[in-house]
């Protein structure tokens, strides 16, 4: 097991999945305390880096294309204070820093996890119900239904008409943009056959959102409704179901010796015929030779 423990959040990797755990430091975002404690599989990275710095180093993971709802939700967009996927780290914990990106690598160099774009989500999205208030309305969802309520900011034309509530089958899409510079930002959802080109001012489907603090919460909703939509590979027809994790991938058993040979036969080739580097070879040596 490798763990690191720091003021911006708790990272800890099984061999299985990498649990993320955001610190109660006051310097961590309200987007990244109120989204919680994320379990990635291993099936869903696609890397990991750290990035030294002076006054501190960045973890980083880098995930599949399609696993998560919340990458897809926001689209990349977020930034970093509010991405899940960084943990600042103080100097003094290079070391162990750097053992976690070793010990995440060996990983899925052993498991050969390919690194292609996923058809499902191997992350669930934030949990429900949920409710934020930011820009001009309210957003709720719970689960199956989407509601949108308006406040005083909101403009006449919009709030006219009254709540919206929505239902996921009503839904083919929705997308969550922050506020950049004086372009405002929105949380917006697409009705199947009813597509808006109004500004989300006007969108009776939108929140507009104008760059406050609580913004970034919009984007939980964007992915919990999400995580309930087709997966954007899945192919037309598909039905709405809810992300699951899925099942980490197999590892041999602690007995299976000669399934572990085998391993170690396998990178033997790979290295000298300059697949592997050294390093690599390594890394990937010694964690059989932990399962030995």
């Amino acid at each position: 097991m490798a763990e690191i423990l720091q003021k911006d959040g708790t990272w800890v990797f099984d061999g299985d999945a990498l649990r993320l755990t955001p610190g109660r430091d006051k310097n961590v975002s309200l987007f990244r305390r109120t989204l919680g404690e994320l379990v990635v599989p291993l099936g869903a990275l696609a890397g990991v880096s750290f990035e030294q710095g002076r006054r501190s180093g960045r973890l980083r993971l880098r995930l599949r294309n399609g696993a998560d709802p919340l990458l897809h939700a926001t689209g990349g967009r977020l930034t970093e204070p509010h991405d899940p996927y960084q943990l600042v780290v103080d100097p003094d914990r290079y070391g162990v820093a750097e053992y976690v990106v070793d010990e995440v690598r060996a990983a899925l160099l052993l498991a050969e996890m390919p690194a292609d774009p996923l058809d499902r989500y191997l992350l669930p999205g934030p949990a429900v119900p949920l409710s934020v208030s930011a820009g001009d309305g309210t957003a709720s969802f719970d689960g199956e239904r989407v509601r949108l309520e308006w406040n005083w900011k909101t403009e006449d034309a919009k709030s006219a008409a009254g709540a919206r509530t929505l239902t996921v089958g009503e839904l083919a899409a929705v997308d969550w943009h922050p506020a950049a510079g004086l372009e405002n930002g929105h949380l917006r959802f697409t009705v199947r056959g009813a597509a808006s080109e109004a500004p989300p001012k006007y969108d009776p489907h939108a929140v507009e959102l104008w760059g406050f603090k609580k913004d970034p919460l919009m984007a939980l909703v964007a992915a919990a409704v999400q995580a309930r939509l087709p997966h954007p590979a899945a192919g037309p027809g598909a039905k709405e179901t809810p992300a699951a994790v899925a099942p980490p991938a197999p590892r041999p058993a602690a007995d299976d010796h000669d399934a572990l040979l085998r391993r170690l036969r396998e990178l033997g080739e790979l290295h000298r015929a300059g697949v592997l580097t050294e390093e690599e070879f390594t890394l990937a040596k010694q964690a059989v030779l932990r399962r030995l």
